[in-house]
């Protein structure tokens, strides 16, 4: 009897200022379209998606502002251009059509939330999101820190 064997997700990089300044909506995963000095550059974690954002544009979605450090070993002739480079997103055209319309209508924004692989492929998570006030973000920060007190206070009592 064979066992399924479910591929488990390997992160290599989260976003946390997207949780933080970003309420999600709704996720979307989503492939990526890499040359070969790139995913040897992400398999050794050099990416930095932090201040990245993802645009649709004639019916495709692109990844902009991700830097991809190359490899000092690489052939690759180091240009700025290149590790900052405009990355397409692969996403179904029903996935596409329903991000922008979701953008043109309710003013979302599109942003990565983290990269891992799945078997060895790199995928990206994304989510439409509306942008926090700073009174969300305190609000956030009040009940993560209630959360903590709870905790504590629980593990204390354990009978």
């Amino acid at each position: 009897m064979l066992k399924k064997i479910k591929h488990q997700k390997k992160i290599i990089t989260i976003n946390k200022k997207s949780k933080f300044n970003f309420s999600i909506k709704k996720y979307f995963t989503a492939g990526i379209v890499l040359y070969g000095w790139e995913v040897k550059s992400i398999r050794q974690g050099k990416i930095n998606i932090s201040h990245s954002h993802i645009i649709i544009r004639s019916n495709e979605a692109y990844l902009f502002n991700c830097n991809i450090q190359p490899l000092k070993t690489s052939n690759f002739l180091n240009s700025s251009n290149e590790s900052t480079r405009n990355r397409k997103l692969l996403l179904l055209r029903k996935e596409i059509n329903f991000i922008s319309y979701e953008i043109k209508k309710y003013r979302y924004t599109v942003v990565p939330i983290s990269l891992f692989w799945k078997r060895s492929l790199c995928k990206i998570n994304i989510g439409l999101a509306v942008g926090k006030s700073i009174y969300d973000k305190r609000q956030d920060k009040k009940n993560k820190i209630l959360k903590k007190e709870l905790s504590r206070i629980s593990k204390r009592f354990r009978i």
